[in-house]
C-alpha cells in the first residue's frame, strides 16, 4: 500500500521542500484561527503536524518506493561488459 505522503519520493529529496511542506499548512492553520475559522485551523494544523512527523521526524529512509527503478539500473541499463 502506498503512503499518501512518502518521504522517499524524489520530490522530497531536498530538505527545504520537506520543511516548506510542513510549515505552510501550520502557518495557514494559524491564519485560519486568526480569521475566526477554528474548523479549518484544526484541519490545517493537523495536516502540518502530520507532514512534519512523516517528512522531518521520521524522514527519508533512503529506499526508493517499490516499483521504481533508477535510470541505468536493471535489464535495460548499460552493461558492464
Amino acid at each position: 500500500m502506498k503512503s499518501f505522503l512518502d518521504a522517499d519520493h524524489p520530490t522530497f529529496a531536498r530538505a527545504w521542500v520537506r520543511w516548506a511542506t510542513t510549515l505552510f499548512p501550520l502557518a495557514w492553520g494559524a491564519v485560519e484561527f486568526a480569521m475566526g475559522s477554528p474548523g479549518w485551523g484544526i484541519l490545517f494544523l493537523g495536516a502540518g503536524a502530520w507532514a512534519g512527523y512523516v517528512l522531518i521526524v521520521k524522514g527519508p529512509t533512503g529506499k526508493r518506493p517499490s516499483g521504481e527503478e533508477q535510470s541505468g539500473d536493471g535489464p535495460t541499463g548499460p552493461s558492464d561488459s
